[in-house]
C-alpha cells in the first residue's frame, strides 16, 4: 500500500485545491504513481484528481461511512501507488455538530484514523511570523494528529517568505513550499464550487501549469519522504449501498454529473453492470436495464434542452412502467413535473414525480442527512437507515400527491420530517446517498 500524506488548511479558500492539482500533475510528471482521495462529501474535486493522476478517487467521509467502509475505501484507493494525497474539507478541524457513522466528519479524523501527515497550508497575505503562532496552534490542538509540514501561500517576496518561514522552522516544523501570488493559475467557478473538471477548457494544460508551479516552489523530494503507510486496517469490500439492479442505466453528460465514484465502483464489484446514457443528446435509457439512475448535477444550466429532449423523456417514462426509476437532487428534478431556471423560464420535465422546482430564488440548502426508507423499494426495505447529504439551491414550489421517500434528520438531531417523492416505481429526493447507516 502506499504512503499517504493529507493537504489541509486552516480554511476554506486558502489554496487546499491549488497545491493538491499541482503536486499531483508535478508528481505524476516526475514519474511517481501517486494517487488522490478526497474528505467530506464533494463530488467535483474528484474528476479533477482523476484528471491529475489518471487514476479514480474516491471520497473518504467520517461522517457518513462506517469504519469497514472508510478504511476499505482507502485502502483500494492507495493499491498500485507510490504515494495516495487526501485533500482535506474546509478546515483542518472542522465538523459538524453530531457525530455519524465514524466521526463528526472533519478531516483531522481521518488524519487520525491513518496516521497520515498533514501537510498545512498557510495563507501567508497580511502577516509574517504571526503564521507561526496559527500552525502552532493547529500542531498542538490534537495529540493524534501530525502537522508534518507547511506550504506558505501568497507570499509577496523573498524576505516575506523569510520571516514567516523562519518562525514556522523555529517550532521544529519543516517550510516545504512558498508559493507566490499567481491569479492567472485559478481554476474557474460557479455557484457548487469549481465548474466540472470534464467542462474546464484546456484542462490538461492547466493542470500541466499548476505541476510546473508547485514543482518550482515546493520541495518534492521533502513532500514524498513526509509520507507514511495508513494504520488503519484493509476494512471491507461490500458496497455502500446495495445495487439499484444487476443492469443499471446511469444518465451521464454535463447536466448529470454527481456521481459518487465508491458507489458506481461497489455496484460494479458486487456484479452489477453499468451502462451509461445521455439525455442532453436526447437518449433514452438502454434498453434490457433493470434500473435507472439519474444522478445529480447541473440540469438547471441545461433545462431547455432536457425539455426538449423528447426520445429521453419518453423513453425514462416508459422505462419507469417496468423498472424502478431512482433520481438525486439534479436527477429527482428531472423526474418532477417542471423546473424553473434562474431567468424565469418554466420548463417541462419528465413528470414521472409531481414536484415543481425553481432556481427564480435561489435558497441554500446545505447539510448531512440521516434517513430512513419510509416503503420498500430498490434502496433497501422500509425502515433501512440511510447516510447522506443536500448541497444545491434549488426551491421545492410544490411536492405534489405523491407519498414522502425519507424519514429525516440533521446531522445535529434536528427533525427535517419527510423528504422526497415515490410513485409507482419512481422514487426520488434531494438527498445524495453516501452510504447505507
Amino acid at each position: 500500500m502506499a504512503n499517504g500524506l493529507i493537504i489541509a488548511a486552516p480554511a476554506s479558500g486558502t489554496g487546499k485545491t491549488t497545491l493538491t492539482l499541482g503536486l499531483l500533475a508535478a508528481l505524476r510528471a516526475r514519474g511517481v504513481a501517486v494517487g488522490a482521495v478526497k474528505s467530506g462529501p464533494d463530488y467535483i474535486d474528484p474528476a479533477f484528481h482523476r484528471a491529475a493522476t489518471g487514476r479514480p478517487s474516491v471520497n473518504l467521509d467520517t461522517w457518513a461511512m462506517g469504519p469497514d467502509l472508510l478504511d476499505g475505501l482507502a485502502a483500494r484507493a492507495a493499491e498500485g501507488a507510490d504515494l495516495l494525497v487526501c485533500e482535506a474539507l474546509m478546515g483542518l478541524f472542522d465538523g459538524v455538530a453530531g457525530v455519524g457513522a465514524t466521526g463528526t466528519g472533519s478531516t483531522a479524523e481521518i488524519a487520525a484514523r491513518t496516521g497520515w501527515p498533514v501537510l498545512l497550508v498557510v495563507n501567508a497575505k497580511g502577516q509574517s511570523q504571526s503564521a507561526a503562532a496559527l500552525v502552532k496552534g493547529f500542531a498542538t490542538y490534537r495529540d493524534d494528529v501530525t502537522i508534518g509540514g507547511v506550504v506558505l501561500n501568497n507570499v509577496g517576496s523573498p524576505r516575506h517568505t523569510s520571516l514567516a518561514g523562519n518562525a514556522i522552522e523555529a517550532l521544529g516544523i519543516p517550510l516545504l513550499g512558498a508559493l507566490p501570488r499567481a491569479p492567472d493559475l485559478s481554476l474557474p467557478e460557479r455557484h457548487l464550487g469549481l465548474v466540472q473538471a470534464d467542462e474546464t477548457e484546456g484542462l490538461s494544460d492547466r493542470l500541466a501549469a499548476l505541476g510546473r508551479f508547485i514543482a518550482e516552489h515546493v520541495d518534492l523530494d521533502r513532500t514524498l519522504a513526509l509520507a507514511k503507510p495508513s494504520k488503519a486496517g484493509r476494512g471491507s469490500d461490500a458496497p455502500a449501498l446495495p445495487p439499484l439492479g444487476q443492469r443499471i442505466a446511469i444518465a451521464r453528460d454535463a447536466a448529470f454529473t454527481f456521481v459518487y465514484p465508491h458507489l458506481t465502483a461497489g455496484w460494479q464489484a458486487a456484479g452489477a453492470e453499468l451502462h451509461f446514457f445521455s439525455p442532453l443528446a436526447d437518449e433514452a435509457p438502454p434498453p434490457g436495464s433493470d434500473a435507472v439512475y439519474l444522478p445529480g448535477g447541473y440540469p438547471e444550466l441545461h433545462a431547455g434542452r432536457l425539455a426538449a429532449s423528447h426520445v429521453f423523456r419518453d423513453g425514462l417514462r416508459a422505462a419507469s412502467e417496468r423498472v424502478p426509476v431512482y433520481g438525486e437532487c439534479g436527477g429527482y428534478m428531472v423526474m418532477g413535473e417542471t423546473l424553473e431556471d434562474a431567468d424565469g423560464v418554466t420548463h417541462p420535465m419528465t413528470g414521472l414525480l409531481g414536484v415543481r422546482t425553481s432556481f427564480a430564488k435561489r435558497r441554500l440548502h446545505l447539510g448531512y442527512r440521516r434517513a430512513s426508507l419510509l416503503a420498500d423499494g430498490p434502496l433497501g426495505p422500509a425502515g433501512s437507515p440511510l447516510m447522506g447529504h443536500e448541497f444545491h439551491y434549488a426551491s421545492t414550489l410544490s411536492r405534489g400527491d405523491d407519498a414522502p421517500l425519507l424519514q429525516a434528520t440533521a446531522a445535529d438531531g434536528s427533525d427535517l420530517g419527510a423528504l422526497g417523492s415515490r410513485r409507482g416505481r419512481a422514487l426520488g429526493s434531494f438527498v445524495h446517498l453516501i452510504a447505507g447507516g
